[in-house]
């Protein structure tokens, strides 16, 4: 039976030659927002590794929205023209399509970069900012307070999401993904453990959604019609009391009913009290449970290690795709590994093809045959 794992999907416009993304990751080696050659050497090894997208890091869409002073941004026409050398040396040499993650830290904001600890920036730090969020309650008891966000900061905010898409827009990218993730801005609105408000914003489960919803309504307008745009959500805070799977679940059908295309599940992020239940494949049931009860395209992601494993997930109807994280930093070419593995085939640069597998063993030509 052909892999499924390997079938193609369409994402409205956006045909994709399989079921494999390299998820966002965070590389924390940007100056002042802009890409570096870091991320030349970083994304071009994933454009030739046979993944059919590949998901730049998040992309803080004002300078307050970055995690770090090291994050990456798309709010300046410094970091448009650095993050365009980057996709275009990627689109020469690559085969796969290339998305990108739209974010807001909020809270989680102004932080060091994590091999230096990643804490708090101290205020008197010339790198540091003030954060926002739903509400003035710090992520944790260490954490600086936000600020809380005021109607004027909210739109702000959707208006650096909407300039953020059309820079995506002009270069070049095949897919945008909204961050509602993780603890980060949009996630904050939706938590009641972070989002304690008594105005429309806040308080019920709906009035907690608006803003997330009207970030994406913003960017979704911002887009041609044809055009992809996805979130990523948390499906459970991990804590009692806090957001939860049938959350993710309403919010998922409000999302859907303003036309997203997907969405990218993932789980956990906006409060140290969090417990976390991690193995293999741990957060597939909540891809699993959201594309039956939405019918909306999934991604599945969480310790995806095993070229079967994201078969049977795929093939099993758990999730539409799967995204890979650090096993995609372990080995970039998990892809073509995969193919090996389920008897199919990804994309391969013919300056490579001498080492496809199919060739051990046979002569290349202009070489010497190979010793017996």
């Amino acid at each position: 039976m052909p892999s499924q794992l390997f079938s193609p999907i369409r994402l409205r416009n956006l045909e994709l030659s399989n079921r494999i993304i390299v998820a966002p990751m965070c590389q924390y080696s940007a100056h002042d927002g802009s890409m570096t050659d870091w991320h030349l050497v970083h994304l071009g090894q994933f454009a030739l590794g046979g993944a059919a997208l590949v998901f730049v890091e998040a992309a803080g869409v004002e300078p307050a929205g970055r995690i770090t002073p090291g994050c990456v941004g798309l709010y300046s026409d410094e970091n448009e023209a650095a993050m365009r050398r980057v996709i275009e040396f990627y689109r020469g040499f690559g085969s796969a399509r290339i998305g990108l993650q739209l974010a807001h830290a909020g809270r989680k904001g102004s932080t060091e970069v994590p091999w230096k600890g990643g804490a708090p920036l101290p205020a008197d730090d010339p790198r540091a900012w003030q954060t926002e969020s739903a509400s003035a309650i710090p992520f944790a008891g260490p954490w600086p307070t936000p600020a809380e966000l005021d109607d004027k900061g909210m739109a702000r905010i959707k208006g650096a999401f909407a300039d953020a898409a059309r820079r995506a827009l002009r270069l070049g990218f095949d897919v945008i993904e909204i961050h509602a993730a993780h603890g980060y801005l949009l996630h904050q609105f939706l938590s009641p453990l972070s989002n304690q408000r008594a105005d429309a914003w806040g308080g019920d489960l709906a009035g907690r959604m608006r803003f997330p919803l009207e970030v994406f309504e913003t960017v979704r307008t911002v887009c041609p019609r044809d055009f992809p745009v996805g979130v990523r959500v948390s499906a459970t805070d991990w804590v009692e009391g806090g957001w939860d799977l049938p959350d993710t679940v309403a919010f998922v059908k409000e999302l859907q009913a303003r036309g997203c295309a997907f969405v990218d599940v993932s789980s956990g992020g906006n409060s140290p009290q969090q417990k976390i239940a991690a193995g293999p494949g741990y957060q597939t049931g909540f891809a699993a449970d959201i594309r039956r009860e939405t019918g909306l395209t999934t991604i599945a992601v969480g310790k995806i290690t095993e070229p079967f494993q994201a078969e049977t997930i795929v093939a099993a109807g758990q999730a539409d795709m799967v995204a890979l994280a650090r096993g995609m930093l372990y080995d970039p070419r998990w892809a073509w590994h995969a193919a090996e593995a389920l008897e199919a085939e990804a994309a391969f640069p013919p300056q490579y093809q001498r080492a496809h597998p199919s060739l051990i063993g046979e002569p290349v030509p202009g070489n010497p045959p190979p010793r017996k």
